[in-house]
């Protein structure tokens, strides 16, 4: 397996390529017969980057056929074209290419950051118009390197998308470079997606399931029916639904009591793997499969090992169950299908509107939330029998399974997607949030906030006992990445308020001024640390328009910090105040404070 990585400047272009397998680098510089030579020597073997699937592999492949790596290049990130638009020849060079990268990802930097690494940029500027030196290449080599080491790092915490890949692969005696692949193309190939040549003209010709049985909120789904609402901008805002306020729209439904915290009896009520399910039950989307048998296959196995708790043998079912189900609403894929995706939508915002309706008696809804909700008892032992029979008897008429967890204890919740609930008894936690989650390493941002606001919920510690204990200068990290949208990163500086006499009234008002001067930053990805030095300022971000406006969630104050974090103790210039005032914040969201 080799990872690479390609550099590509007006009059030279690199490549460093690291082979894992035999533990060997190999560096190549200006040199297309080189490049020919070891790609002919590795032509078999898979060959791995960051972004490769957009960019590295065309770059190789150009390079392959005579082709200027700049032009490419520009082609490419100038002028934002698909590199396989560049030349037909391209398809003509196989390359088992497979990208770490996935669709939601900021960037390889990003990721560099929250893993506490380094994520310095090389001074070597790609716009540069001349050969670069010896001593700017070996630059350019030094971070190139570190790039591609960084990938290896992000293939190795992500090693489950890949081994998902390869075991539908064997499993369906594909060739090798279906891994070449989306996870969503590969789905559609298992599937056989037809859809490419069918005209459907029946996007909102959706059923409304018989199952159903709605009487107080059958105007929820009556909504649906009427031909005025098939529209995807409409929707049902402001909706109360067993006193809590709803939206359901074309997309889904959900609602929840904000900045809620209760003790009580509660209930955890999911809907098992619910829009493959639905997809399953009711065959929504066959219709553009020729081989329906293998989505069975998938969606029975994922419920199969979930049922068995064996989480490794699940998970690349787990993981191709969920990238089936979001294909139908994606023009692209060969399964897109908008009807079935309204039908499968739908109907499952209103089946758990159905349950609702028949529990609302019974229970306090907490929350309602496209596969599940939360409910607090009002009397469990009285009680709980009769909502396992309602549950009982609309998995029956639906034919869904549903999961129940049961909490006596505690939540806290500050809207549909955040929650925290504990089981005072047995110490069993759910949480849910980015505020309060536990983060991953390719998710390590601000994490003393999340680590203070769950203590403090969960054991009663103080925010300030937290953050000013904690000594490691990683835990304080803000890794900010800016986007296409902006050209620059600025520090320095901040807005100061003063009170002064407003010429056209007569009377004093309050105005804002910049003071301090703001300094270029190199990079485009950034970690900053709250300063209790003022002359540290603020960071902003230059728009291609020129506008300049400041970087979310940073502090007025902070300072930078893009050499590796791991290991390194806090300074005394960390300001832990600014973190104390944050997490009280974020409790406040939470209606605790």
């Amino acid at each position: 397996m080799l990872f690479y990585d390609f550099e590509v400047f007006c009059k030279n272009w690199l490549v460093v390529i690291n082979d894992v397998t035999n533990r060997k680098e190999t560096v190549i510089v200006d040199d297309p017969s080189g490049l020919q030579a070891f790609y002919d020597e590795h032509i078999n073997d898979i060959w791995v980057g960051f972004n490769s699937r957009h960019y590295d592999q065309y770059i190789l492949k150009g390079i392959l056929c005579g082709f200027d790596a700049k032009k490419i290049n520009d082609f490419i990130i100038v002028k934002g074209n698909p590199g396989w638009k560049f030349s037909s020849m391209f398809k003509d060079i196989p390359l088992i290419n497979y990208d770490v990268m996935l669709g939601t990802d900021r960037g390889l930097k990003s990721f560099e950051g929250f893993m506490g690494n380094n994520i310095k940029e090389t001074s070597v500027p790609f716009d540069i118009n001349r050969e670069l030196t010896p001593e700017e290449i070996e630059q350019t080599i030094f971070y190139c390197r570190h790039d591609v080491q960084q990938t290896i790092e992000v293939f190795i915490k992500r090693i489950d998308e890949f081994n998902t890949m390869m075991y539908f692969i064997k499993h369906f005696k594909l060739p090798i470079m279906a891994l070449t692949k989306t996870k969503a193309q590969l789905a559609a190939e298992i599937l056989g997606g037809n859809r490419k040549g069918q005209n459907f003209d029946d996007e909102f010709d959706f059923p409304i399931l018989d199952c159903l049985e709605l009487k107080k909120y059958k105007y929820i789904a009556d909504w649906y029916r009427n031909p005025e609402n098939h529209n995807y901008e409409k929707s049902q805002e402001g909706v109360m639904v067993a006193g809590v306020e709803h939206n359901f729209s074309w997309g889904g439904g959900h609602g929840a009591r904000l900045k809620y915290h209760a003790k009580g009896d509660f209930l955890i009520i999911d809907v098992t793997a619910y829009y493959p399910s639905l997809q399953k039950k009711y065959h929504f989307g066959y219709r553009v499969m020729d081989n329906p048998e293998n989505f069975e296959f998938i969606h029975d196995s994922n419920i199969e090992f979930k049922r068995k708790g064996d989480k490794k043998a699940r998970m690349p079912f787990k993981i191709m169950d969920n990238a089936i189900s979001g294909q139908m609403k994606q023009r692209q894929s060969a399964l897109f299908d908008p009807m079935s995706n309204n039908s499968i939508c739908i109907n499952g915002q209103l089946l758990m509107l159905d349950l609702i309706e028949h529990l609302e008696p019974y229970c306090e809804l907490v929350q309602n939330n496209t596969d599940g909700i939360i409910i607090r008892v009002f009397n469990y032992e009285k009680d709980f029998d009769i909502i396992d029979d309602i549950v009982a008897d609309w998995e029956r008429r639906t034919g869904m399974k549903m999961d129940f967890d049961t909490f006596f204890g505690e939540i806290y919740q500050k809207d549909v997607n955040n929650y925290l609930i504990i089981d005072r008894e047995t110490g069993a936690m759910k949480v849910k949030g980015a505020y309060i989650k536990k983060l991953s390493d390719l998710d390590y941002d601000l994490p003393i906030l999340n680590k203070a606001v769950v203590d403090y919920m969960v054991s009663g510690i103080p925010v300030e006992q937290t953050i000013n204990q904690c000594d490691d200068l990683k835990e304080y990290q803000i890794v900010r990445k800016i986007s296409s949208l902006y050209k620059q990163i600025l520090h320095g500086g901040h807005w100061e308020s003063y009170r002064a006499m407003n010429p056209d009234t007569g009377r004093m008002k309050t105005f804002k001024r910049f003071v301090g001067k703001r300094k270029a930053i190199k990079e485009k990805c950034i970690r900053v640390f709250a300063s209790v030095d003022v002359n540290d300022g603020g960071v902003w971000k230059i728009k291609n328009t020129g506008a300049i406006e400041k970087i979310e969630n940073t502090p007025e104050y902070c300072f930078i910090w893009n050499d590796a974090v791991n290991g390194v103790k806090v300074p005394a210039k960390l300001d832990k105040q600014w973190y104390i005032d944050f997490a009280n914040r974020r409790l406040k969201d939470f209606g605790v404070m």
